[in-house]
């Protein structure tokens, strides 16, 4: 079913807030997809979706488009353009389709990746405080393979558009959780032993800890860093079992430090096998 509206009304309001407003995105439970790359995404993991927005009149919408609308079986809506600018940011051009997703919230105590014979990598991010690095974080750990991702302390939603757009959609292939700080992730750690795994959290830290390659990752790994630097607080450093640095030049920031160690742990891996 599709409808045509015109003007701002009670839904563009709501949707709008989705934008910038993370107490009516946790509130409602709902949250904006934006671009072809996340769009696909969601459809491919199945993620739940209440509705496809997409600009009227010209130009045509785009091929890729106008196939999600006719395939997808979502509810669609029509805006005018000036009503569909509303629902994108202010520094892009008016989009052309949006979809108002279902937010999924996991709690930490039910997550339990991997298993003795199969053990998982799990990415902790510690306070990350801009939304764009948390979704390249979560993509560099979807594209190499990590089971989790685990945001913790007062951190930006991964829900905002712009951690959305920043993942490729990356966010809906991979679990997201979220953690008060260090000892919430060092009980997951024991209940993961407890199961049999041989879980280790290794923190990345540019204070201390031997050379990354120098570490051998046989086992299940929580992986914990920073959002802007490569220093961990003192709780992180004393939760964690054991502290790599990767040598540089200068800080590399959360999620090119994530894609090099996630890199290494992944050859290493292919190397035993």
């Amino acid at each position: 079913m599709t409808r045509r509206v015109n003007t701002r009304n009670a839904s563009v309001q709501v949707w709008q807030a989705y934008l910038n407003n993370r107490a009516s995105r946790l509130r409602d439970n709902r949250f904006l997809v934006h671009g072809m790359k996340p769009l696909t995404r969601a459809f491919e993991c199945r993620w739940p979706l209440e509705t496809l927005v997409y600009r009227l009149g010209a130009p045509e919408l785009p091929d890729w488009a106008r196939t999600v609308l006719d395939s997808s079986g979502v509810p669609t809506v029509g805006l005018v353009p000036e009503v569909m600018a509303e629902l994108g940011h202010p520094s892009e051009s008016v989009p052309e389709l949006v979809a108002v997703a279902v937010s999924r919230r996991m709690e930490l105590d039910d997550f339990a990746p991997g298993s003795p014979e199969s053990p998982a990598t799990v990415v902790v991010i510690d306070r990350p405080t801009s939304a764009s690095r948390l979704g390249a974080l979560i993509s560099s750990s979807a594209a190499f393979g990590a089971s989790g991702v685990i945001i913790t302390g007062a951190g930006v939603d991964q829900y905002d558009p712009h951690s959305v757009r920043a993942s490729d959609g990356a966010l809906f292939a991979v679990p997201v959780l979220r953690a008060s700080g260090p000892a919430q992730v060092g009980a997951f750690r024991d209940r993961q032993r407890a199961r049999g795994i041989g879980t280790r959290i290794v923190g990345s830290d540019d204070r201390g800890g031997v050379a990354l390659d120098e570490l051998r990752f046989g086992g299940a790994t929580v992986l914990v860093v920073g959002d802007e630097g490569e220093t961990l607080t003192p709780a992180w450093r004393q939760v964690c079992d054991e502290l790599v640095c990767i040598p540089t030049d200068g800080p590399l920031g959360a999620p090119s430090s994530a894609a090099v160690a996630l890199y290494e742990i992944s050859r290493q891996r292919r190397m035993v096998g």
